[in-house]
């Protein structure tokens, strides 16, 4: 037969199940704090993953961005200077000149100059009022005013000048004889046109346009030769 057991064996052994069930649960919640610490480490991780792929993006968005703004100003938003031309001269009424070494102060000549402005950029050419002056030996006998226009994108655009000859001017330069004797008038046109290049309200220029012409109205054959122009363009 077995020996009942004491109540102090008794005890101790229900001690002994508490300590080992207490040491159970001790265990697995630090178990718990672990895998809990494991999982913020983990989700830090992912978290600095996204924000240097984010960080890269930004960069890599930046950098293109710099690259294409670098690209398009030195090709399409490059500001290229518009370029002028004297196309023709005619003088109407030069056979007045012709037919006497003598000039009447009623006698009505004009100067019909032909122009062209190409604009050679990718946005538009807004000039201002355009002046253009008539010179004999340096004296300024005649000047007509050119309307405001628009020159398109890539475009050309001819504009017909008229400058109406101040014949009393002329009448007083000393060298007018003899240049009628011989049958040749050196002469002189200077055109100035002040305008703006505008693209988006972002690129501005101010462009002026300055153009030298010197020729030779033939009197015996009645036309211009010898054009000879210079431009010159300030940005």
């Amino acid at each position: 037969m077995s020996q009942p057991q004491s109540p102090n064996s008794s005890m101790a052994s229900t001690n002994d199940q508490a300590r080992f069930l207490a040491q159970g649960s001790r265990r697995i919640y630090i178990n718990n704090d672990d895998k809990n610490i494991t999982m913020e480490l983990h989700q830090k991780k992912r978290r600095r993953r996204r924000c240097i792929k984010c960080c890269g993006c930004c960069i890599a968005t930046i950098l293109l961005l710099v690259v294409i703004m670098l690209v398009l100003g030195f090709t399409v938003f490059r500001v290229h200077e518009p370029s002028i031309r004297m196309n023709s001269v005619k003088i109407d009424g030069i056979n007045y000149l012709n037919t006497s070494t003598t000039l009447q102060p009623n006698v009505n000549l004009t100067v019909s100059v032909d122009v062209s402005v190409k604009n050679r950029n990718s946005m538009s050419f807004k000039f201002n009022e355009a002046t253009t002056s008539l010179f004999y030996d340096d004296v300024a006998i005649g000047e007509a005013l050119t309307p405001p226009g628009t020159t398109k994108a890539r475009r050309t655009l001819r504009m017909n000048v008229t400058v109406e000859i101040m014949v009393e001017k002329i009448l007083r330069i000393s060298r007018l004889g003899s240049d009628l004797k011989s049958g040749e008038l050196p002469m002189s046109t200077y055109t100035i046109i002040n305008g703006r290049i505008n693209m988006l309200n972002i690129i501005k220029k101010n462009i002026e346009i300055e153009l030298n012409c010197n020729m030779m109205v033939d009197l015996r054959n009645q036309y211009v030769r010898d054009i000879d122009c210079k431009k010159n363009v300030s940005l």
